[in-house]
């Protein structure tokens, strides 16, 4: 089911989002790949089996950990992540970052309330308790649709 979730997710990124470059960054061995959208881009199904919040006032920040230590695409691993959301006013939002488990797959998702056109900066600590500990920051503006 949630290889569906990833099929549909992909594709409505593809359809949906302003293309540019890829949201990923290398930190030694591991590549972290991060994306943040509304959360009516996931089907009602998907959105009730995993508890997500599914409203056109509610963003998710989609955060994945892989170990590229052994060549190919990585393999997922477990990791620590917290952080928060400041908008352009000051006011910040702490994250509470979901894991799910899929297979091989790790996800970590967090939800974040917003308003028409309301642009975040988001702010991650990511640790997987050994070798990797580092932060992560990027904007995003989320639209009610």
């Amino acid at each position: 089911m949630f290889k569906r979730l990833c099929a549909l997710l992909a594709l409505s990124l593809f359809l949906v989002l302003p293309v540019k470059a890829e949201q990923k960054v290398q930190v030694g061995d591991y590549a972290i790949h991060y994306v943040s959208f509304g959360s009516t881009f996931i089907p009602p199904s998907i959105a009730k089996t995993y508890g997500i919040n599914r409203s056109r006032y509610v963003g998710l920040v989609n955060v994945v950990v892989l170990d590229t230590s052994k060549g190919g695409e990585g393999e997922a691993v477990a990791a620590s992540i917290s952080g928060n959301a400041q908008n352009l006013l000051g006011s910040q939002k702490s994250l509470k970052f979901k894991e799910i488990r899929e297979g091989t797959a790790i996800y970590y998702i967090a939800e974040v309330d917003h308003r028409n056109e309301e642009t975040f900066t988001f702010t991650l600590d990511i640790s997987n308790g050994t070798d990797l500990d580092t932060n992560l920051q990027f904007k995003q503006k989320f639209y009610v649709d």
